[in-house]
């Protein structure tokens, strides 16, 4: 097979395109619903997908690094940096502290294809609230997380948008 033949910087691009092209796909469905029935639609359609799908991509991050069910926050750290959207998009930050971990997207790939097409901002803090709160569920019940900014709520005008994850004690 072909891939066997992929030499390690080949197979890293490779993974860095796959992750690019999901959210390809992602912008493709949402802007046809968009189209047709109205931004409304879309996200309706965009928070439940999400929730399912951060749910399957959390249970194979977490089978493949071989996580306990309580990994914490240096779990949820190691997890976060295999999620697609840490792959697909040029820049992020995880900011570890001991009781919780900020995570911000600094340049996002579906915000700037969206300015890039004169379209406006994906009102994305719904569906990104689902989907890291259910990532981290996945990951380690303890986990609670909450949005410091993300568009149209934008507090932090140096990311495109940042979450905080929080270990809770039992």
């Amino acid at each position: 097979m072909l891939l066997d033949n992929l030499s390690k910087d080949q197979l890293k691009e490779l993974v860095k395109i796959y992750a690019r092209n999901l959210f390809a796909m992602d912008g493709v469905w949402f802007q046809s619903i968009e189209k047709e029935q109205g931004v409304d639609a879309a996200m309706n359609h965009d928070r439940e997908i999400w929730r399912r799908f951060t749910e399957t991509e959390a249970r194979r991050i977490k089978k493949f690094l071989n996580l306990p069910d309580n990994s914490g926050l240096k779990g949820m750290k190691k997890a976060l940096q295999l999620r697609f959207p840490a792959l697909a998009n040029e820049k992020i930050e995880l900011i570890r502290e001991e009781k919780f971990l900020i995570y911000k997207i600094i340049d996002c790939r579906v915000q700037t294809a969206r300015k890039d097409k004169d379209m406006p901002y994906h009102p994305c803090q719904s569906a990104g609230i689902i989907e890291h709160a259910y990532f981290a569920k996945v990951i380690d019940s303890r986990i609670k997380c909450e949005t410091l900014s993300c568009y149209p709520d934008i507090k932090d005008e140096n990311c495109a948008c940042s979450w905080k994850f929080i270990l809770e004690d039992d």
